[in-house]
Order: C-alpha cells, then sequence, then structure tokens
C-alpha cells in the first residue's frame, strides 16, 4: 500500500528558509515545519529571525532557531550554515528565498541599485547554494536546493519597469539548471519555483493602479496566496520529486500562456 503522507513527509530533514520572516518564506516555513522538518530562519535581522523560529517551533514542535545573515556576505552565510549544523543539524533542503525589487527604468536605475538587485538575487542565491552543497558533499549526504525565480524570468511583466530585476530572475533559473547538472552526482537536487503575483507584504503597497492591470493580464484574476507556493516547494523538497532537478515550477495563474 503506498502513502501519500510518507511520500511528502520531510521527518528527519533540517530545511533552511532564507527570507524567512515574511512573505513566501515565511509562509513555506510553517509548512516545512508542519511537514516534520527541523527549520532555520535566516534573515538579514537576527531578532527578527529568532522571533519567527520560535512562534514556529511553538507551533509545531520541531527544533528551529533563526539567524542573522547577508546572504551577500561569503563569510556571513558561511557562518549561517555552520551554526545551523550545530544547533539542529545539517540541513539537507534549502529554500533560497531571499531576494529584493527596486522597480526603475534601465536608463533611469542607479549602477548601484542595479548591482544591488544583481547581488542579492543572484550572487546571494549562488553564494548560500554553493555554501549548502559544499557541507552536504563534505558529510556525503544528499539534499535538496529549491531557489526562487519569478515569471519575470520568463515575460516582461507591465507596466512597472524592471529590468535588473528581471535579469537577475532569469539567471537564478540559469543558474538551477547549471547547479542540477554539476551537483547530480553528489545527489544533490536544484530546482526552481517562480511565483506569479502573490499577495505578500511586498505587493500589498503597491499601487492599485498597478496591481489592476497585473489582475487584469492573469487569467485566474487575483493575487495567489503564499500557502499557494507552498505545495510546489514540498513537492521539491520532499522524496515525492525524487527524480526531478534542473526543473522549474511556474505557479502563475496561467499568467505566462499568454
Amino acid at each position: 500500500m503506498v502513502s501519500a503522507a510518507d511520500l511528502f513527509s520531510l521527518k528527519g530533514n533540517t530545511a533552511i528558509v532564507t527570507g524567512g520572516t515574511s512573505g513566501i518564506g515565511r509562509c513555506v516555513a510553517n509548512y516545512l515545519a508542519s511537514a516534520g522538518a527541523g527549520v532555520a530562519i535566516v534573515a538579514r535581522h537576527g531578532d527578527a529571525a529568532r522571533q519567527a523560529a520560535e512562534e514556529v517551533a511553538a507551533e509545531y514542535g520541531v527544533k528551529t532557531v533563526g539567524i542573522g545573515c547577508d546572504v551577500t556576505d561569503e563569510a556571513s552565510v558561511t557562518a549561517m550554515v555552520d551554526t545551523v549544523s550545530g544547533a539542529i543539524g545539517i540541513a539537507d533542503v534549502l529554500f533560497n528565498n531571499a531576494g529584493i525589487n527596486i522597480p526603475e527604468t534601465a536608463l533611469d536605475v542607479s549602477y548601484a541599485d542595479w548591482k544591488r538587485i544583481l547581488d542579492v538575487n543572484l550572487n546571494g542565491a549562488f553564494l548560500t547554494a554553493r555554501t549548502f552543497a559544499r557541507k552536504l558533499i563534505s558529510e556525503k549526504k544528499p539534499g535538496s536546493v529549491i531557489n526562487v525565480a519569478s515569471i519575470s524570468a520568463s515575460i516582461i511583466v507591465q507596466p512597472q519597469s524592471q529590468a535588473a530585476y528581471n535579469a537577475s530572475k532569469a539567471a537564478v533559473v540559469h543558474l538551477t539548471k547549471s547547479l542540477a547538472i554539476e551537483w547530480v552526482k553528489y545527489g544533490i537536487r536544484v530546482n526552481v519555483v517562480s511565483p506569479g503575483y502573490v499577495w505578500t507584504e511586498m505587493n500589498q503597497i503597491v499601487d492599485k493602479k498597478i496591481t489592476e492591470v497585473w489582475m487584469r493580464s492573469t487569467p485566474f484574476g487575483r493575487f495567489a496566496t503564499p500557502d499557494e507556493m507552498a505545495g510546489g516547494v514540498l513537492y521539491f523538497a520532499s522524496k515525492a520529486s525524487s527524480y526531478a532537478t534542473g526543473s522549474e515550477l511556474l505557479i502563475d495563474g496561467g499568467i505566462t500562456c499568454l
């Protein structure tokens, strides 16, 4: 007899969630914990990360740790992965979720902002994934990396202009495929989730004239909830996706079909 619950269970796993104090990251941390994983919540502000970790531990009864980390700083990322190992065990699931956006036109965006977006969204994803993988390889353990890209990796969303963000997320998709091929021999799978418009704190402050355009262009005609992103992450984190690597899962209400 088969068991869907066992297929998606994360009991015995330890997960790192970057950008884990709000939005999709915070929601996914809850689902990973509910599936049985120990969870490290990582964010730039350590106090917020520790508070979120305490809440997850209290609600789901799993081991947690909250850690402040700058994903663009290699020493900070290395220290974070080592702290997770010492506190709750060697992580074998990484939800690489930290990211930023500064929506400006290519003609107007400052070079400093351009570099900052690429640094967090692409370099941060690379540094965190590589440090995570090096730890697993040294321990001869398999694992799963789930990166976060965006519909902006596939289409040029309107009406806002955001060339830097679009470029960074397209790069994350191709980075995912590159790492998947390099690391398959170590038993490390690398996949990517690309959300559409999600009702997070970041989007709740966007001008209504812009969000109305987004909804008119989305076949579902509404924002996704953060919970609607969690299923894809659980799939890639668990045994349910044991033959999947280098895959992109678009969860976008159909917008990239148009």
